[in-house]
């Protein structure tokens, strides 16, 4: 039995051509690399700034109070009454390995205040307040 022969009797070419699969596969990682740091949103607060060395969030609970006085934990929109009520289970179901409260610079204080209370009486005692760094004139 001979080899496999084409239409004009040539040999059959039987490996899978690559190259095109590589291409796409470089475009759609370039694609997800340029878009990724894009789809980092979130919400949009203009921090107080500090003259100490600001917190930056890490992993844990995110709580945030837009120039609106809105309240969002994570990026989910919550009336201050929501809030109170479930921010305690909340806390308890992400292991609140640290909770940080970002509130906007024009955000009246006793809203802040309130928002403090709420993490206090669900049993956080140690809430980060992040800040922007204070740029110093030298």
């Amino acid at each position: 039995m001979e080899g496999l022969r084409g239409s004009y009797g040539l040999p059959l070419n039987a490996d899978i051509n690559v190259t095109s699969l590589v291409d796409v596969a470089f475009v759609l990682l370039i694609i997800f690399m340029i878009t990724a740091p894009i789809m980092q949103g979130g919400v949009e607060v203009q921090l107080p700034r500090a003259e100490a060395r600001p917190i930056q969030p890490k992993e844990g609970l995110i709580v945030t109070i837009d120039s609106r006085g809105r309240i969002f934990a994570g990026e989910s929109p919550l009336s201050f009454d929501e809030f109170r009520a479930a921010f305690g289970p909340l806390a308890k179901s992400r292991g609140a390995q640290g909770v940080y409260l970002r509130a906007d610079r024009r955000v009246d204080y006793g809203e802040v205040v309130r928002v403090l209370a709420v993490m206090r009486g669900a049993g956080i005692n140690d809430v980060g307040l992040v800040a922007e760094e204070e740029e110093i004139e030298r």
